[in-house]
């Protein structure tokens, strides 16, 4: 393929685009923005949970339970 050609081809393909980018402008403009305006609606504030002493107690220890018990299965494995 000659330079000339390729460059024929790219500037029918750039008419093209521009084309169906006038079509989807024209009739989903009004779609498009709605769709934005939701999007760059402020996000909800997240709460962040907060745990007792105790509960936080409750849970290191059964993770260390967990710990004990995979380490005494691979004591007996090995």
């Amino acid at each position: 393929m000659s330079i000339e050609s390729i460059l024929a081809e790219i500037d029918a393909e750039i008419a093209r685009l521009t084309q169906v980018r006038k079509l989807l402008a024209s009739s989903g403009s009004s779609s498009l923005t709605a769709k934005t305006a939701k999007t760059k609606a402020a996000p909800k504030k997240a709460h962040k949970r907060v745990l007792s002493a105790d509960a936080r107690k409750r849970i290191a220890d059964a993770q260390k339970r967990r710990w004990a018990a995979q380490k005494a299965r691979a004591r007996k494995d090995s």
